[in-house]
């Protein structure tokens, strides 16, 4: 049911509700800061995934979730990191993070929810050892639904909840409690580090990094430059490998302002955080010859709001240029 939407988003800008979080223990543990962002995580990808569905070349279900596990934390901080977020079984996988109004809220699933079942199977395990093995299995199950069909959650003690989800472009988020200001796409995962989000002054800052990463995904840009055969070891940083993907990166940000406007956000906030992002302190300087310089990107970011802005005067509906047919990689 695509037309939901729209709703959903106009309820956001409405209330602009707090994200949805766990109570008081939080505060007093190193955790917090991690289940905080997650929050804010959640909620904003959940608004750019839904908002912009319709330019979506590939949709999957969302359902406005992020979530956790007790295989994340070693053993004597296991404990202590589930009181974060009001987990008490130690077994199950859990919900860590909720977006106002999504469809996992609307039916009643809470911040510390564990998850026995899904769809009358046993939760999938993942394969290897990998902490995240089995958010990876859980995520990938998920994405592979149709878009608006139900599905039946076993949240403990053989309650029932019923979750309907709707459609979004196609991402799953993750935070990871790493201090550098980053974020990655994989193709179907936006992974942000907890210092990208301490870096960004607001969310609307922090939206546009992650729109950025979003659009990575949107425009395939990891299948697109794995088909062109780049190297991505050392030679990435030279001739045609690097000027590839500078040619992705550039893509990136001038989709990033359309989804921003396109789920209510500021277009300029995008022109504000990666000026402030190319002038930080310790950047590094090996991505130069991978990335464009940030006084061209800032100009390109901001070339792109002037166009929605335009679009927007002369009563025409957004519509980003680069999600019809982007230019080859080659």
């Amino acid at each position: 049911m695509p037309h939901r939407a729209p709703m959903i988003l106009a309820a956001l800008l409405a209330s602009m509700a707090a994200p949805v979080l766990a109570a008081a223990p939080a505060a007093q543990s190193p955790y917090a800061a991690l289940a905080s962002t997650e929050a804010r995580v959640a909620a904003i990808g959940f608004r750019l995934t839904t908002a912009n569905a319709a330019w979506c070349p590939v949709r999957q279900p969302q359902f406005g979730w992020i979530w956790g596990d007790p295989r994340l934390y070693t053993a004597d901080r296991r404990a202590e990191a589930l009181a974060v977020y009001g987990a008490a079984d130690q077994l199950h996988p859990f919900i860590a993070a909720l977006a106002p109004h999504s469809p996992a809220a609307s039916a009643g699933m809470k911040v510390g929810t564990p998850v026995t079942t899904i769809a009358d199977a046993t939760v999938p395990d993942g394969a290897g050892d990998h902490p995240f093995a089995r958010i990876t299995a859980i995520e990938g199950s998920m994405a592979a639904r149709p878009v608006d069909t139900a599905i039946a959650l076993d949240v403990g003690a053989g309650h029932i909840v019923s979750v309907t989800p709707v459609a979004g472009c196609v991402s799953d988020f993750r935070v990871e409690a790493n201090e550098k200001a980053g974020a990655v796409a994989d193709g179907r995962m936006v992974l942000v580090n907890q210092g990208l989000a301490d870096f960004a002054a607001d969310d609307e800052e922090l939206a546009a990094a992650i729109a950025h990463e979003l659009a990575h995904n949107i425009l395939r840009h990891r299948a697109r430059l794995d088909a062109a055969g780049v190297d991505r070891g050392l030679g990435k940083q030279f001739g045609r490998n690097a000027r590839l993907f500078k040619q992705t990166e550039v893509e990136a940000d001038r989709l990033s302002v359309w989804l921003l406007a396109g789920a209510g956000y500021d277009p300029a906030a995008a022109a504000r955080f990666w000026s402030r992002f190319g002038q930080r302190k310790g950047r590094p300087l090996f991505q130069a010859s991978t990335h464009p310089n940030w006084r061209d990107r800032v100009a390109s970011l901001e070339a792109e709001a002037s166009a929605v802005a335009a679009a927007r005067a002369a009563g025409q509906p957004l519509h980003p240029p680069l999600v019809d047919a982007p230019p080859p990689l080659e």
